[in-house]
């Protein structure tokens, strides 16, 4: 079973699609709204596995709601402009349901849902919303199991690379970006995380303590991590002195 929202400012668009629901008993519709603003309100309450999604509506355009959500579901766009498909597939959408589309056009789509790769898919558009933020995020998505999950900026501790990947250390969990350390670096305000080894970046603002060795420092942070500095990034640390 799956649970669906409907988000499209037209009343006669949303029943449409309900209609069309009533053949698909493994889609339980959960919730809809007529505005951006709303239909973040109601997919982050409802958690849906998929949602229907209107491109321009009032408040938020569709693509600005799936950049405020706690965690991305599977989308089927469901718009009369055809100029935004482009948008829609390079974030790994489920498909583009073009208005006016027929009953046999949407079961096409929730056969392509059906056959569709979501944990991919899902990890590929989050990885388009970090990289579409017009200037240094304050929350960003990251998977966590098989979801998508915003996480604060701020709430990162230290950020340690993993081969081509990188994870994110908070107080609580350690996350994982598809993005290695240098792209991340590239996309994070570079006044608060600190490059100090070509494997390690630091949120300044949970140093501890700072300990000094005759050629390096052993940087302490506020959950007991110690993360060394590299001889070439010391003088990041050296910046912080005064």
């Amino acid at each position: 079973m799956k649970k669906v929202v409907i988000i499209d400012d037209e009343s006669a668009a949303r029943n449409l699609i309900k209609d069309y629901l009533k053949d698909f008993k493994e889609l339980i519709l959960v919730g809809e709204a007529n505005n951006g603003v709303d239909a973040i309100k109601v997919i982050n309450e409802f958690k849906p596995d998929l949602i229907f999604l209107d491109v321009q509506m009032p408040g938020l355009t569709g693509l600005e709601v799936l950049g405020h959500l706690e965690e991305i579901p599977e989308i089927i766009f469901s718009t009369a402009y055809d100029q935004y498909a482009m948008e829609a597939f390079n974030m790994h959408a489920v498909d583009y349901l073009l208005k006016p589309y027929t009953k046999d056009r949407f079961s096409k789509a929730i056969e392509k849902l059906r056959s569709s790769d979501s944990a991919e898919g899902l990890q590929m558009l989050a990885e388009t919303l970090i990289m579409e933020q017009p200037s240094y995020p304050e929350r960003i998505l990251v998977q966590s199991s098989r979801k998508l999950v915003t996480i604060s900026v701020k709430d990162i501790i230290r950020i340690e690379a993993d081969g081509d990947y990188s994870k994110l250390v908070t107080k609580d969990q350690t996350y994982l970006s598809n993005y290695g350390i240098s792209k991340l670096e590239e996309k994070l305000n570079p006044k608060i995380f600190l490059r100090i080894h070509r494997s390690s970046m630091i949120n300044i603002h949970f140093i501890n303590s700072v300990d000094k060795h005759i050629s390096s420092y052993d940087v302490k942070m506020e959950n007991g991590d110690v993360v060394r500095v590299s001889r070439g990034y010391m003088d990041n640390i050296k910046n912080l002195m005064y």
